[in-house]
């Protein structure tokens, strides 16, 4: 066992550094079909009216609003895409479909519904108003005006208005490239038999589904070997085509954890040591050739809560997503949370509704080896450090993970 020269660093400044050091990836254009999920590089404006005419929100006549009451003939029809040539004049009406153009003359539409028909002739009830159900021009959006804003990530909606003002592609930020290795000759792929001492390597897939939600690309290294040179071999070749390392395992003071001194041959490893529970050894480091590496911890649920408090965000933040972290809300607590006098600790709960409040229930064990703790758990529940134990009933602010 080695003794680490690395300081015990605060969570918030440790975080802070790794968003201050991880870069801002480039810009390509996307067609609007491959955008969902995607986050926008820059501001979406609008160079023209939406609408562009003025547009039917009902089946029914297009009229003059004065015309209110009385009998008029009807001269044609409006229908979406097949517009009325002519104009509506004083004592005329043109029957008008939903999403027609509204004919030049008409202010007002009324729904089928309030007429009475004979013939060709339409009598339209008393008390109308021009504006009546239709859209005017530029009811949505004047030229100029911003649509979405840098930083969206977009969804069904937001691509339905992109393609509504003509946009075949959309700019984003580049989904980073992230290698993922595990690190340890205790771990066997999962599906072999596991020989004397070893076991699953669970990690790997666990970080595979977490970095998939988190937008990246993934290139599976697979599990590295506990020996330098190969070690090196593999993160040196890998690193070529990719942003970011992440690692789980290997990162602690033990005779055969080589990620830290591997980072630092490559690199400058900036953080060493955190003062969290769990995940103490969470390594983040810049490489020489422009990206990062994460060191997550090789216990199961220390590797996926540090990469929920500083990978995660970071891999926003190279997409660039205008919110990194996930939400926050105030939760009651059902139980004790006891700290940790010297680290900070984010403990699992689940979350359940009691009128308005949201009520976290720890998921038991806090053991940073026992995944069944993060399993089917709703959020981390923030205990600072010190010994000032958090009562049952006390509102605390959790990390949403997912809501119930």
């Amino acid at each position: 066992m080695r003794v680490s020269s690395y300081p015990l660093l605060d969570p918030d400044v440790a975080a802070a550094l790794v968003l201050e050091r991880t870069p801002v990836l480039d810009v390509e254009p996307v067609a609007l079909a491959d955008a969902f999920g995607r986050v926008l590089a820059e501001d979406l404006v609008a160079d023209g009216f939406l609408p562009a005419f003025p547009s039917s929100a009902v089946d029914g006549y297009a009229v003059h609003a004065a015309d209110a009451g009385q009998a008029l003939r009807v001269l044609g029809e409006s229908a979406a895409g097949r517009p009325f040539a002519g104009a509506v004049r004083p004592g005329t009406a043109a029957r008008i479909l939903t999403g027609g153009v509204v004919p030049e003359g008409a202010d007002a539409v009324v729904m089928v519904e309030d007429v009475t028909l004979a013939g060709e002739t339409v009598t339209v009830p008393a008390g109308l108003r021009a504006g009546s159900n239709f859209h005017p021009v530029g009811a949505d959006l004047r030229p100029g005006e911003r649509i979405l804003a840098a930083g969206t990530q977009l969804g069904a909606a937001e691509i339905g208005i992109a393609a509504a003002t003509g946009r075949a592609s959309v700019p984003v930020r580049r989904r980073p490239r992230v290698a993922l290795m595990s690190t340890g000759d205790e771990l066997v792929e999962v599906g072999k038999k596991a020989g004397p001492g070893q076991i699953p390597d669970s990690n790997r897939w666990a970080l595979l589904a977490a970095l998939r939600e988190a937008g990246a690309e993934i290139h599976v290294l697979g599990i590295a070997p506990d020996e330098p040179e190969p070690l090196r071999s593999l993160v040196v070749g890998a690193l070529r085509d990719a942003d970011a390392l992440v690692t789980s395992g290997g990162v602690s003071v033990g005779t055969h954890d080589l990620v830290k001194p591997l980072l630092e041959s490559l690199g400058t490893v900036l953080v060493g040591r955190v003062k969290l529970k769990p995940g103490k050894p969470f390594t983040f480091a810049t490489l020489d050739g422009g990206g990062v590496a994460f060191g997550l911890p090789g216990f199961p649920v220390s590797s996926l809560v540090t990469f929920e408090v500083f990978v995660r965000p970071a891999l926003r933040r190279m997409q660039g997503f205008a919110q990194l972290h996930r939400p926050t809300l105030p939760v009651r607590l059902a139980y004790d949370a006891r700290p940790t006098l010297d680290r900070t600790e984010y403990q699992r709960v689940t979350l359940r509704r009691e009128g308005s409040d949201l009520v976290a229930e720890t998921t038991g064990s806090q053991s940073s080896s026992r995944l069944m703790s993060l399993a089917g758990a709703h959020a981390l529940v923030r205990v600072p450090a010190g010994d000032r134990v958090l009562g049952k009933g006390s509102v605390v602010e959790a990390m949403i993970l997912g809501l119930p």
